[in-house]
């Protein structure tokens, strides 16, 4: 791969790369081709040609592959190294679970081969301002057990409740809250699931493995909803709850004036590289599981996102709970596929459903949510260009494109 020798400058000059590689020394080797190059991590980064014994693992891709990964805008499936290793361009040889702990890491330093583009502006305040959003605690009952749940609300009119990712939480609709256009005629409402965000795990919490299940999600969203006593509410929900969005309609399609799915589809796409499918990585007492999470994640955010919208977007994965983003991840891939016959029941006359998906998705792809569009013969069904699987919190304006002609139909 040409350029590779440039990662000793990149890391050089990063202090955050600069520290993570000292607390994580290794060797590994980068094969493009017929060519191989060492790779060594540590306080600093030194690049050799040729293949080490001594190396952890071995990242193998054709020249074609690296020089797509290093365009400055990759094509879609090329956009991060985990990308690239879930549509089968990129493979790993050895120790996987060493990758799997460098994970962001790797990300971080390789994206840097990419050519630099000029530096986004900080964006000053100016004079200090404070948000319209209101944060409070919601304490109710449900499924037998007390909860205390943090919702965040802005505007007033029609109610839209904002369902957020898997392990992560409200702030991802941060843009929706504080966008006047937007909150002049609607209500918007972003919650944080149980264990999630600012809301507190159930009591007994630390007897038990956290594990999300459709009837949980479907009970817990209809519980705030009505706790709130909204009317006739609109519900918007994107990776898990673009899922959810689909369970509400088939079961409580008569509650809500309309579903709105970001990212949704009848299942999701685990990837090629089926070592990677292990996600027990997001749990384990020798992995950082929220730097490992928000590796994961990584290669679902477009490349051409603004760095402050995306990097913003990983920084709620770094600050989950153990274990949340694994036990989500049940229903994402599990509990929740809607492979079953199922949406023959839902009634998009009843319940309108809009369906937008970014076209850097590699989990909730363009083609999983058309065929979804097909059999419930969606209100109707967008690509969202330049945009992933977090479309509202990596990139708001460009989302907020798409959103707000699906708002004025509503």
């Amino acid at each position: 791969m040409k350029g590779l020798d440039r990662l000793a400058e990149i890391a050089s000059i990063h202090p955050a790369l600069r520290q993570r590689g000292g607390l994580a020394p290794m060797s590994i080797t980068v094969r493009s081709g017929d060519t191989a190059t060492n790779v060594r991590i540590g306080e600093t980064v030194a690049v050799s040609p040729g293949a080490s014994a001594k190396a952890a693992f071995e990242l193998v891709a054709s020249a074609d592959a690296w020089a797509k990964f290093a365009a400055a805008a990759p094509p879609v499936g090329y956009q991060s190294l985990v990308g690239m290793v879930r549509m089968g361009y990129l493979r790993i040889e050895g120790d996987v679970l060493a990758f799997g702990r460098n994970m962001l890491f790797l990300e971080q330093l390789f994206a840097g081969l990419r050519p630099q583009v000029a530096t986004e502006p900080l964006g000053r305040i100016g004079t200090p301002v404070i948000e319209p959003i209101v944060g409070r605690y919601l304490r109710l009952d449900f499924n037998g057990r007390p909860h205390r749940i943090y919702f965040e609300e802005a505007g007033q009119g029609i109610p839209l409740v904002c369902l957020h990712t898997a392990g992560s939480d409200g702030r991802q609709y941060r843009a929706l809250l504080n966008d006047e256009e937007i909150t002049k005629r609607f209500r918007v409402i972003a919650f944080d699931l149980p264990w999630h965000g600012k809301s507190s795990p159930p009591p007994g919490f630390e007897r038990e493995a956290y594990q999300l299940t459709t009837d949980l999600y479907v009970d817990t969203v209809m519980a705030v909803c009505r706790a709130l006593r909204l009317d006739k509410a609109v519900v918007i929900g994107c990776s898990i709850g673009g899922r959810a969005v689909l369970h509400l309609a088939l079961r409580h399609g008569e509650y809500f004036r309309a579903a709105i799915g970001l990212q949704s589809a009848t299942h999701a796409d685990p990837g090629a590289d089926t070592r990677l499918r292990d996600l027990r990585l997001l749990h384990r007492p020798d992995v950082h599981g929220q730097e490992a999470a928000a590796g994961l994640v990584a290669c679902l955010i477009a490349p051409t996102s603004p760095s402050a919208d995306a990097w913003e977007t990983l920084w709620h994965y770094m600050q989950g709970g153990p274990g949340v983003f694994l036990g989500d991840l049940h229903y994402y891939f599990a509990d929740g596929d809607l492979r079953n016959g199922l949406l023959d029941k839902l009634d998009s006359q009843r319940c309108p459903l809009h369906l937008l998906t970014g076209e850097y998705d590699l989990s909730a792809t363009p083609e999983l949510t058309a065929e979804l569009a097909r059999l419930v013969k969606a209100t109707s069904f967008q690509v969202m260009k330049g945009l992933g699987h977090f479309p509202m919190s990596e990139n708001p304006a460009q989302f907020r494109k798409y959103l707000l002609p699906v708002l004025d139909r509503i």
